[in-house]
């Protein structure tokens, strides 16, 4: 029976150490993975500051924009951008400001000449 007592205790032994080094492993693979995640979850934290902040100077860049094109479009836009412009013509020039007629629709594209005649050739021509 001692021989046998003997085989058993090596046994539990061993389950024993085989059992803890598997409980190691795994705790060193838990480990092992939380510090890449704590790794990824910074970089991703370090990538949402920056795209916010690229957002906000976007957003500031709109705004301004916007009130910009606002100013231009009521009642006396019209000479405030004539006004702002006049540094871009020469002392000695006119500014010629063309409108459109009343009747004529946006829609609508202007009849022009082909550029390939429709008109039929000539026999007299032809060889």
């Amino acid at each position: 029976m001692a021989f046998h007592q003997g085989s058993t205790d090596r046994q539990e032994l061993l389950c024993s150490v085989i059992g803890l080094s598997v409980k190691l492993g795994m705790t060193l693979l838990a480990g092992l993975s939380l510090f890449h995640l704590a790794g990824a979850y910074q970089q991703r934290l370090n990538q949402h500051e920056e795209l916010s902040a690229i957002l906000q100077i976007e957003q500031a860049k709109l705004q301004k924009a916007q009130k910009r094109f606002d100013q231009l479009f009521v009642t006396s836009g019209e000479q405030r951008l004539i006004r702002e412009q006049d540094q871009w013509i020469a002392p000695n020039r006119l500014r010629v400001v063309w409108n459109e007629p009343a009747e004529a629709k946006p829609s609508q594209a202007p009849a022009t000449r082909p550029l390939v005649s429709t008109q039929a050739v000539p026999a007299q021509v032809q060889r």
